[in-house]
């Protein structure tokens, strides 16, 4: 078992799971993402290739428009 934090938010994941699947994991479309994990932001072309370890702390930040 996994145990992450999303924005600031404890979830517990049976398996490793990469970026890319933790987005449909969550059903969240890939478009209007920004993914940090600890820290640092994960360019999107590296989603399917960052698997996330045990206490990562990922920030999700998704765009809105607005005026």
């Amino acid at each position: 078992m996994l145990e992450i934090f999303i924005n600031n938010t404890p979830h517990t994941l049976k398996q490793e799971l990469d970026l890319q699947t933790l987005l449909t994991h969550l059903n969240l479309s890939s478009q209007g993402i920004a993914i940090a994990v600890n820290d640092a932001v994960i360019p999107k072309n590296e989603w399917p290739d960052h698997s996330l370890k045990n206490h990562d702390k990922i920030i999700l930040i998704q765009a809105t428009q607005g005026g």
